[in-house]
């Protein structure tokens, strides 16, 4: 059952990246690749669980911390275009 849901998220894995190559615009691909972070997290999950290994877990929560703040700054790195200035948008320092 469990090899089936690792197939699964292979496959939505490659679609995911389909839509990261071909998304129309910036936001697509950022978001496109953010789903790709958080489906290799449910694959270092499921794999953990085959292999009879639960410190994966700890290797996948690692993982997802570091997709999130990853995907938050390369957003902010479009929108201000340094990561130490202040957004303009929503209370920026004047």
């Amino acid at each position: 059952m469990f090899a089936v849901a690792a197939v699964g998220v292979g496959i939505g894995m490659t679609l995911v990246m389909i839509r990261a190559l071909l998304g129309p615009t910036l936001y697509d691909r950022v978001l496109a690749l953010n789903i790709f972070g958080t489906k290799t997290v449910l694959l270092i999950a499921v794999l953990g669980f085959l292999a009879g290994r639960p410190e994966f877990l700890d290797l996948a929560l690692v993982y997802a911390l570091i997709n999130f703040i990853g995907t938050i700054a390369v957003l902010k790195y479009f929108e201000v275009g340094d990561l130490g200035k202040a957004s303009e948008i929503g209370g920026g320092r004047s």
